[in-house]
């Protein structure tokens, strides 16, 4: 399915795979993700082309050939193209099935894996995620893919934790947020809520997240929107539900996000 700018193709599904919550395929050649964070693992490989990215505000240059890319769950990462070709991706959202939340710290200052096996592996992983019928396979694919990064990951080291005061609050702005997606709340509110002064908060917050609260919140609700999406929900009917204004609010916050529109999304189809 081709939509956005001249050449964008799309393709997003839930498969019946424990472990991964969403395989997203693009081709992206005038596109800039915001910055935001994901409740999972996101692991990328490169087809063709190449891509500029921030993961806890260090930027990476990744280009397609042999390398391999794993963001986090809850740090904030962008991403944007280079080249006037553009790029080719393939993601796999995985959950902490796959990997756990605590070897979460580990990838943050080393998210570039130039290993060639590996990303064969994760090719031939999408391959058999492509055909329903294949699941058996994928599932044996996975193993090995979770394996391998289990490796990388037992090599890195955690970074150094932020300031008590800044997690601390960080941490409990995050929770007070993620308890508010739908209905939202005011700065002012969740200052009084935290007996911090806003400025203070928003700093803390960008301090331990990498981006401001309400760029995490917007994050959030879209990644909420593209479940929904993909579960067969109406665009109208998900803007409400994760807290959007209107339909019109979701449309264009989803398209900085993702690249296509609500509805497109909702179309797409494993590609091959």
């Amino acid at each position: 399915m081709t939509d956005g700018p001249p050449r964008t193709t799309i393709s997003a599904w839930r498969p019946s795979v424990p472990g991964i919550a969403e395989v997203f395929h693009a081709h992206f050649t005038e596109h800039a993700y915001p910055a935001h964070t994901h409740d999972t693992w996101a692991l990328m490989i490169l087809n063709d082309g190449a891509v500029d990215f921030a993961c806890d505000r260090h930027r990476h240059g990744v280009t397609g050939a042999g390398t391999v890319v794993l963001l986090p769950p809850g740090v904030s990462h962008d991403g944007r193209t280079v080249t006037a070709s553009g790029f080719r991706k393939r993601v796999l959202y995985l959950d902490a099935v796959v990997l756990p939340e605590e070897l979460t710290g580990r990838a943050v200052d080393g998210p570039v894996f130039g290993d060639a096996l590996l990303r064969q592996r994760i090719q031939q992983l999408h391959t058999a995620l492509g055909d329903a019928g294949d699941a058996f396979e994928a599932e044996s694919r996975l193993a090995f893919v979770r394996e391998r990064l289990h490796g990388h990951l037992a090599a890195l080291r955690p970074p150094r934790a932020p300031g008590p005061e800044a997690n601390r609050l960080a941490a409990e702005l995050r929770d007070l947020l993620d308890s508010r997606l739908t209905a939202g709340l005011s700065l002012q509110e969740a200052a009084g809520v935290l007996h911090a002064h806003p400025t203070h908060l928003i700093r803390c917050f960008k301090q331990t997240y990498g981006l401001p609260p309400h760029a995490y919140l917007t994050g959030k609700r879209i990644e909420r929107a593209r479940g929904l999406l993909l579960d067969g929900r109406r665009p109208a009917e998900v803007a409400a539900t994760v807290g959007f204004h209107d339909q019109a609010h979701l449309h264009r916050h989803f398209i900085r996000h993702v690249g296509t529109t609500p509805a497109r999304y909702a179309l797409t189809r494993p590609s091959r």
